[in-house]
């Protein structure tokens, strides 16, 4: 029987922010993947579900159905990779091998399973654009006619 160990499991803001700031996304209907590369640790895994979602109770289930989902298949992602599963509501009305099969999916095209040859470093770096400068106050509109 496999067990997902406590250590691999992401739990400080400052790393889910890291993975999901610099990551690269994958998203399907059921939930986003965001990849990024390990930092020496093997692979380690959060999860999120939204306020979104519903209730402390919807939330808390949609978290056990990716934390079982990646427990069944952690044998088969790489261990150069942090991933971070965030559940999107349709994730709601769904039964677990639904969800596994949306992983499985969604894994192979973000390249996360052993013998992929996608290049998790490739994926490191900003993901949005650069942030906007501040405006000065005045509208656009008046610089414009000026």
């Amino acid at each position: 029987m496999l067990t997902l160990p406590r250590r691999r499991i992401i739990k400080r803001r400052s790393d889910f922010q890291r993975v999901y700031r610099s990551g690269r996304s994958f998203a399907n209907r059921y939930f986003v993947l965001y990849v990024f590369p390990s930092d020496g640790v093997r692979g380690r895994v959060g999860f999120a579900a939204g306020k979104k979602l519903g209730c402390a109770v919807t939330r808390n289930r949609v978290k056990r159905l990716l934390r079982e989902t990646y427990r069944l298949n952690q044998d088969r992602v790489r261990e150069d990779a942090a991933l971070l599963l965030v559940g999107r509501k349709p994730i709601v009305d769904v039964k677990c091998p639904v969800v596994e099969r949306a992983f499985l999916q969604l894994g192979q095209q973000a390249g996360i399973f052993k013998g992929s040859k996608k290049d998790l470093r490739a994926f490191h770096g900003p993901r949005h654009a650069a942030p906007r400068k501040a405006s000065s106050g005045k509208s656009t509109a008046r610089q414009k006619r000026s």
